[in-house]
């Protein structure tokens, strides 16, 4: 016999964490998570940024409408603050200067323009060849991953929500009145399901009967490193205009990345030693770090759409089907907006925007 409930939402990661959250105050939710706790994917090894010049005008919309929650949380939502100062310096040499320029034409109020010796000022391990100029977004802020993840969860479970981990999908059937979803630990029907898989949000859509949307999960590999021998946990995030490398401080290390994009299948991500050998050399190219040691290295998975565009909304092909997939690299500073924007589409009246409900429909893809 099937356990029923209003909304089944496929993932716990920090995309259904927080729309069944969101979901909760209206309905009743069954959240199921593929491993053994949430979070153990693209959620987990994030180092998110909080940025409102990143992504698409869409993204950069939705960031901007998370900044009141992330700044501001509800009460007894964590105890610790969701955002801390960092700032975001975007650097670039001579043949790269027109990287800037273009940063800068589409989010000119966020940014202020450097000299190279002002970056330098800023960040003096960066060479004269690799700073030309720069770009400072004073408002960039580190996100405490862990502790929104955790507060989505915890505010679910005050609200009644049920979390069922080691519970992959296995197979989905679509009868009338609703959705019965199978898994290993059991089955679940509801009228309707939320695909927030992230890295396997098509594969789950294959198992409802649905063609993919054309989300592709893409590698991006990590490392830390020694930092030099000054006070450096003040820096910004640094990351190179053509978006071949970046670093920032962390934890009393450097976290350096060549900021990779390798299309790869759902998977546990691995770091890749020559994308590792990649980021050493670029960052030793663009400043005086000498790296003798990696102290950690993992790799994450981040899936697109093909426009780059998250997929939030309710299938036309299928009834009661709901994507919330493809955030990519924007997830984690979008997913207060997005958590929004979901339970205003699901919930009836629907709420969200109509602009920017059509610019993030699965429609957009279907022919």
């Amino acid at each position: 016999m099937a356990e029923t409930a209003d909304i089944i939402v496929i993932g716990g990661g920090i995309a259904g964490a927080s729309a069944a959250c969101e979901l909760q105050a209206s309905a009743k939710v069954v959240l199921l998570e593929r491993e053994e706790r949430p979070g153990l994917h693209a959620t987990g090894r994030s180092a998110a940024l909080f940025s409102e010049t990143y992504g698409n005008e869409t993204i950069r919309r939705l960031t901007r409408a998370s900044r009141a929650f992330l700044t501001a949380p509800p009460d007894g939502f964590c105890e610790t603050p969701l955002l801390s100062p960092r700032g975001a310096l975007f650097i670039a040499g001579e043949d790269d200067v027109g990287h800037l320029d273009d940063l800068a034409a589409g989010s000119p109020d966020d940014f202020q323009r450097l000299s190279g010796d002002e970056v330098r000022q800023l960040v003096p391990i960066v060479k004269p060849a690799a700073s030309a100029g720069g770009l400072y977004e004073a408002g960039a802020m580190d996100i405490d991953v862990d502790a929104l993840l955790q507060g989505f969860l915890r505010g679910f479970r005050r609200r009644g929500g049920e979390l069922v981990a080691d519970a992959a999908v296995t197979a989905m059937r679509r009868r009338a009145g609703g959705w019965t979803v199978m898994t290993r630990q059991g089955e679940f029907a509801a009228p309707v399901v939320v695909d927030a898989a992230g890295a396997w949000a098509d594969q789950v859509a294959s198992l409802a009967g649905l063609g993919p949307m054309g989300l592709q999960p893409k590698r991006r590999t990590a490392a830390l490193i020694d930092g030099p021998p000054i006070d450096f946990a003040a820096w910004p995030l640094v990351i190179e205009a053509a978006e071949r490398f970046y670093f920032k401080p962390d934890a009393g290390r450097v976290l350096i990345s060549p900021a990779d994009e390798t299309d790869t299948a759902p998977c546990d991500a691995q770091p890749d030693d020559l994308d590792i050998a990649i980021a050493a050399n670029r960052i030793e190219t663009a400043t005086t770090l000498t790296i003798r040691r990696i102290s950690h290295r993992w790799a994450g998975l981040r899936t697109f759409a093909p426009d780059r565009t998250p997929v939030c909304g309710f299938d036309p092909r299928a009834e009661g089907f709901f994507w919330l997939a493809g955030q990519g690299g924007y997830g984690i500073q979008t997913s207060p907006a997005l958590a929004g924007l979901t339970a205003g589409l699901i919930l009836d009246p629907p709420t969200a925007p109509d602009d920017l409900a059509s610019a993030i429909s699965p429609a957009r893809f279907l022919p």
